[in-house]
């Protein structure tokens, strides 16, 4: 049977199955676009506010607005706007001395605040209208305030120039309260210069007391006992050194095994002596020494006497009138270079017979039992000292010149610093480590004020570099005397230390801390009632 060809095999069937094959196809596309279309309209169709954020709706909440507001053609809003412009124009124009303009602002913001207190009132918006003279009205004075340069950039610039004006007032009345400041602390208040007279005058011319001062040569045996609690004050005030003594005694375990070494000058020794003597101190032994009778201390022997006699230091410190005022008045105080300042470096010399001593400044009180800081390891270091490096301000670099070569090569910048005020000295690590030669060998090299500029801290730190332990910061609280201290620290402190200017026996002390210092004094001695002591 013969075949056909291949052009003539069923193409009406081939032909039918490809048109009902895009049939189908098509079908499928046109239901595929009508159902994204339907979800489109949906989408249209839901309110206009529903497509906001959460946290937009949540802003519109806290805020006093309305849908009126929030229109672009918002009159509301625009008389707002202008009234709070208008209402920062009012005050420059009043610190321009434009008073009249001021005046017209203000009148004018007054007549857009009833414009809109009304609208609010009837519960409507603000028409086009009603409010077209007072927002052109506004608009005008708008305008003149930027022809009266009342605008942003010179209004900035003048800002400035009040800034710096009042930057430099500033520190003008800092730098005078700092000089004042510090002439009332220099200054002997009449009290205690008439304090001074009475007892020098007891002291010569009252029998019994100089009995007294015979009495207490038998004590000599005291002053060099080691198994006691030695303590040395520096000083040429006399109540402030009872009140160390006086605290320091009541608040000891045994009082009897205390001994206070004083040193003060020749003005004030007989005073000093008289008043230790008169008065007791619940057994403790009080030894009174001036400076003046220690042989060694000349001028050959000591840096500090040597820069005396240099007319230089002398111009500088006593003269004051060749820098313009360009060295701050702190800088230039004597005290600094005044032998009870500095005679805490000789302290092995003073006291040649003792091993271990704990020196005391004089403005400090003493609220706890001190004997544990005789029995206080310093693992071969001679000072025992509370550490300040709590914050920046207390390392080196805050305190010595580190621009200078010698400074820069033998200090760390970073080593912390700690305070002169209470402060144990091993005495026999001291002698061997010759610490006051290394204390002459800075003093020397500082003649010029280089290394460091006033004080006995500086020469201290560099001094005692390596050689000192640190103690527990509750032995020793300072601030007293020019910051806020925190009332758990006042708890927890053995010694408070009135640092700085404002001590507590002159007016310009802190008044919430000289309760502190006065429960030690009494104000019914009969002396202290003479020179109207309150």
């Amino acid at each position: 049977m013969r075949r056909r060809g291949l052009d003539f095999r069923r193409p009406m069937r081939r032909r039918l199955s490809n048109v009902v094959w895009w049939i189908m196809c098509g079908i499928v596309v046109l239901v595929f676009f009508i159902v994204i279309l339907t979800k489109e309209a949906q989408i249209d169709s839901r309110p206009s506010l529903s497509r906001r954020p959460y946290h937009y709706d949540r802003i519109l909440e806290g805020l006093n607005v309305t849908d009126e507001m929030l229109s672009p053609n918002s009159v509301t809003r625009q008389l707002s706007d202008q009234i709070s412009l208008a209402k920062a124009l009012v005050v420059i124009a009043k610190e321009s001395n434009n008073l009249q303009f001021a005046w017209e602002l203000s009148a004018q913001i007054r007549n857009s605040q009833s414009l809109l207190s009304n609208a609010v009132t009837r519960r409507t918006p603000l028409t086009v209208g009603e409010s077209e003279t007072a927002v052109r009205d506004m608009a005008l004075l708008l305008y003149q305030a930027q022809q009266l340069r009342y605008d942003s950039a010179t209004m900035i610039m003048r800002l400035k120039a009040k800034i710096q004006a009042l930057e430099e007032q500033t520190s003008s009345v800092n730098e005078k309260s700092s000089k004042y400041g510090q002439i009332a602390a220099e200054e002997v208040p009449k009290t205690l210069y008439c304090l001074g007279i009475r007892l020098t005058t007891e002291y010569f011319g009252n029998p019994n007391l100089q009995r007294k001062l015979k009495e207490r040569k038998q004590l000599d045996a005291k002053l060099r006992d080691n198994s006691l609690y030695h303590f040395c004050v520096f000083s040429d005030n006399i109540l402030a050194s009872s009140v160390v003594v006086n605290s320091t005694a009541l608040n000891s375990k045994n009082p009897y095994k205390v001994v206070f070494h004083l040193v003060t000058d020749e003005i004030n020794y007989a005073a000093m002596k008289a008043w230790f003597a008169m008065n007791s101190f619940c057994g403790a032994t009080v030894e009174v020494q001036k400076f003046d009778d220690f042989k060694w201390l000349n001028a050959s022997y000591v840096p500090v006497l040597k820069q005396l006699q240099d007319a230089e230091t002398q111009s500088y410190y006593f003269s004051g009138h060749n820098d313009n005022g360009r060295i701050p008045i702190k800088f230039r105080n004597p005290k600094y270079l005044s032998m009870l300042n500095h005679l805490r470096f000789y302290i092995p010399e003073v006291f040649p017979a003792l091993k271990k001593v704990v020196f005391l400044d004089d403005d400090i009180v003493v609220q706890k039992d001190l004997s544990g800081l005789f029995s206080i390891d310093l693992n071969g270091n001679v000072n025992g000292a509370v550490e300040t490096c709590m914050e920046t301000f207390h390392r080196y670099h805050k305190y010595l010149n580190y621009s200078h070569p010698l400074i820069r090569a033998h200090f760390d910048p970073d080593a912390c610093g700690w305070a002169f005020g209470m402060n144990v000295f091993d005495l026999v690590e001291w002698r061997k480590r010759n610490v006051t030669g290394i204390y002459h060998y800075w003093q020397e090299r500082n003649v010029d004020r280089t290394l460091w500029k006033l004080g006995t801290l500086p020469p201290g730190l560099l001094t005692f570099y390596g050689l000192t332990e640190a103690l527990d910061p509750s032995w020793h609280v300072l601030g007293f005397g020019y910051t806020n201290v925190d009332p758990k620290l006042i708890e927890k402190g053995a010694v408070l230390h009135f640092n700085g200017n404002s001590k507590p026996w002159l007016k310009i002390g802190i008044e919430k801390y000289k309760p502190l210092w006065e429960k030690y004094v009494d104000y019914t001695h009969p002396l202290l009632q003479l020179c109207n002591f309150h």
